[in-house]
């Protein structure tokens, strides 16, 4: 087993809850209810939207909607690939797909944080 494994489960648990449950709502928001009038523009200006993601709070959130369900991503096409036969090079592929979200994670954070 992994040492790191307990660590890549809580990710892998998080980003599937943030992909569950967040993201939808952000799509829904901006995406639909946005452009279909039934959210106030005023409520989705660029300037509170700017104002609401350079708070720390914000922030943190922004990141979190970026970096965790990048975790869950890696930890299910990790699975796909042992389902798939792949049990063998699962001491190579693994590292790289969780290396992969470690790289995107801290780009995700550079850009959030560069807000």
């Amino acid at each position: 087993m992994l040492k790191l494994e307990p660590i890549i489960w809580l990710l892998f648990g998080a980003g599937m809850m943030v992909g569950g449950l967040l993201l939808p709502a952000i799509v829904l928001v901006l995406g639909i209810a946005g452009p279909l009038g039934f959210a106030p523009a005023e409520a989705l200006s660029y300037e509170r939207i700017h104002g609401l993601a350079t708070n720390p709070i914000g922030r943190l959130v922004c990141l979190g909607a970026i970096a965790l369900p990048v975790w869950g991503g890696a930890h299910h096409l990790r699975h796909v690939w042992i389902d798939f036969g792949g049990l063998k090079t699962d001491g190579l592929v693994g590292p790289v797909l969780y290396a992969v979200a470690l790289v995107t994670s801290v780009a995700g954070a550079v850009a959030v944080f560069q807000l």
